[in-house]
Parts: structure tokens; sequence; C-alpha cells
């Protein structure tokens, strides 16, 4: 009975405080774009735009305001923390997954300094990102109180 009464306090969580809807995939391998995307529409993501380097990125995120950027460290032109860096002074309210192979200490360290709201490795089992994923997801809803007043993004068709 306490398993039923978890999952009624589980849902009416979600009820209560809307998680993200839209979000920017920032990665250069075609692979993890798809998987990702996967990964995010089991989570209830509807929109979801690609780049695969910064200054698309940075272009995306200023045209349509995605309320999560998933975000590679090792990307070409311009590497993901000063990316990061630029997308958070452009966009202070942004939530930015940190998404990457790179699991230097220091690394996690300045991705948090710089405002990311998660880290995650993407050699963790499935299982392990989507729970990750959705645990940011909800902070990001409980912090934010309203999915409207979080930035929403511009509707718009999935790539």
């Amino acid at each position: 009975m306490l398993h039923a009464c978890n999952e009624k306090e589980s849902a009416l969580k979600l009820l209560v405080m809307p998680r993200p809807t839209s979000a920017l995939i920032v990665d250069d391998e075609l692979h993890v774009h798809v998987y990702l995307k996967i990964l995010l529409k089991q989570l209830g993501i509807t929109t979801i735009w690609d780049a695969g380097e910064g200054h698309t990125a940075l272009e995306l995120a200023a045209e349509h305001n995605p309320e999560v950027v998933l975000l590679d460290i090792n990307l070409p032109q311009i590497n993901g923390l000063e990316l990061l860096e630029k997308l958070k002074a452009a966009h202070p309210s942004m939530h930015v997954i940190v998404v990457s192979v790179e699991s230097k200490p220091e690394t996690l360290v300045r991705a948090h300094d710089l405002g990311a709201d998660a880290y995650v490795l993407k050699h963790l089992p499935r299982a392990k990102i989507l729970q990750m994923l959705s645990e940011t997801f909800d902070t990001i809803a409980q912090a934010t109180g309203d999915a409207s007043s979080g930035g929403g993004g511009k509707p718009a068709t999935p790539a």
C-alpha cells in the first residue's frame, strides 16, 4: 500500500509543478542527438531543437528560448564550458544540463560554478540517465513553480 501512496504523491507533484516541455540539444555527434531525443520524449519534452556547435546553439537559444538545454562539453569552435557561460550571461534563468563523457572533477566544478543545473555522464546506463534527467526536471519545475513563467519557448515544429 505504501508503494501506491508514493505513486499518487509523484503524480500529484507532476500536476502541481509542470516540468519543462522544450529543449535544445547541443552536441556534435548525431547519434547522441537521436539518443537524447528519445529520452527527452519519454520525459514529456515535446519541442526539441538541435545544434551541433556553439554558434548555432546561441542563435537557437536566442530565437526559441528553450526551457532546458542539454549541453556537451567537447564541442567544435566554442567548448561547452565557454558556451555555458555565454548562455547563462544571455539567459540567466535558462536551465542547462551538461551531458558529456568528460568526467574530470575540475570540469564538473567549473560547470556548476557557471550555473549548470546538473551534470550527467553519457556513459551511464540508460535508466540512470533517465532518472537523473527526471529528477533535474522535477527540480526545475519546483524552482519555477509554473512552466509558463519559467521561460517557455516559442511554439515551433520540433527538429
